[in-house]
């Protein structure tokens, strides 16, 4: 029996279960293949007793509607950086890609299958040039993999933001507020744009524009007469004023590397009130709830034909590779050659920029 390892990596997001499933049907379809998961992305491999677990058709039965992964994630440590605690209760990092290696060949891997975004796919392409196979799948909510129309988890958080952005819009025009909802969104605003455009938001801000909260104010006060009226806007979380700093905090865990990103509704709703702003405003941040849940049924669809294709580069030993959607076809590229520029909104060129400010909705700027 041939074996593949699988691991979950970076935030979650709905559809990583249905992408599992699809791997394990179709591995258990084409037979002489065991399927395994590594428990908290590669940690399950790393750690010094060795912790994963056989996806068997059972196991991963009904899996597709499950939001979040049963084989658990992190966007912690990794093969090349894996936290390590010293006696004196100090933290290292340290390099244990050749004992991953190792431990891989103990066990008879044949190939990784590794299901994350950018971060988790760098890690991917290490791994391929020190001689692992592995495939990569392409898993973002952000949707800023350049490689694939989509990823999965884009969709089911559009339509949660959507859902919520919708609530927030009776409350606001009923009690005359400006109300500012912040999304996910670190470096790419395609969250808060398709949010914005599906909910008629008045004001959408993306990392991509950086805005001037002055214009933001002259929008405002066009949705206002007489002190009655209502203003709703969309705001992605690594958006940036013109200064061009992003809010947010530096990291404190061991082995993570990203800033913490957060707080940018609430920088905003300072700055329209320190321009003069009377109206009542108020600041939701929808965080995780973009992440959680039951995916809805693009996303299913979609991570259920990237598992199936994800299997079927293994088996025909075509690695080093992340499997990719362009409409309507499911196929593949190098990890390298999708790393190489992220997929952020072009104001310039992208149909949606045009689309908000046709329909006019302020981007800031």
């Amino acid at each position: 029996m041939k074996k593949i390892l699988i691991a979950t990596g970076g935030g979650d997001c709905p559809g990583l279960n249905a992408v599992i499933r699809g791997i394990v049907k179709s591995a258990a379809l084409e037979g002489g293949w065991q399927v395994f998961g590594c428990i908290e992305s590669f940690n399950g491999i790393l750690k010094d007793e060795i912790e994963i677990v056989e996806l068997t058709e059972e196991r991963v039965s009904g899996l597709h509607v499950k939001g979040g992964t049963i084989i658990k994630t992190t966007n912690k440590g990794g093969p090349f950086q894996f936290p390590v605690r010293q006696a004196d209760g100090s933290w290292i990092v340290e390099d244990r890609s050749q004992l991953m290696k190792k431990r891989l060949e103990e066990l008879g891997i044949e190939a990784v299958i590794n299901i994350g975004g950018d971060g988790s796919q760098a890690i991917s392409l290490g791994l391929s040039k020190i001689g692992i196979n592995v495939v990569g799948v392409p898993k973002t909510i952000d949707n800023d993999l350049s490689s694939t129309d989509f990823t999965f988890g884009f969709q089911t958080a559009v339509q949660i933001a959507t859902e919520c952005f919708d609530k927030i819009v009776t409350t606001a025009e009923s009690h005359n507020r400006v109300f500012i909802m912040e999304v996910m969104g670190r470096d790419a605003g395609w969250i808060a744009l398709h949010t914005a455009i599906a909910g008629g938001a008045e004001v959408c801000i993306i990392p991509e524009i950086p805005y001037d909260p002055h214009k933001i104010v002259e929008k405002i006060e066009t949705r206002y007469q007489h002190g009655m009226g209502f203003c709703n806007i969309v705001i992605a979380e690594g958006a940036k004023a013109l200064d061009g700093k992003v809010t947010g905090t530096d990291p404190t865990a061991i082995g993570d590397r990203h800033i913490k990103l957060g707080g940018v509704g609430e920088k905003l709703k300072h700055e329209l009130l320190d321009l003069g702003i009377e109206h009542d405003v108020r600041v939701t941040t929808l965080g995780h709830l973009q992440r959680g849940g039951t995916p809805i049924a693009f996303d299913r669809i979609l991570a259920t034909e990237f598992g199936v294709k994800a299997f079927e580069l293994v088996r025909d030993g075509k690695y080093g590779n992340l499997v990719t959607y362009r409409q309507p076809n499911i196929s593949y590229v190098p990890i390298e050659e999708a790393l190489k520029e992220p997929h952020l909104v072009n104001p310039d060129k992208d149909f949606l920029i045009h689309t908000a400010r046709r329909i006019g909705m302020s981007l800031g700027d």
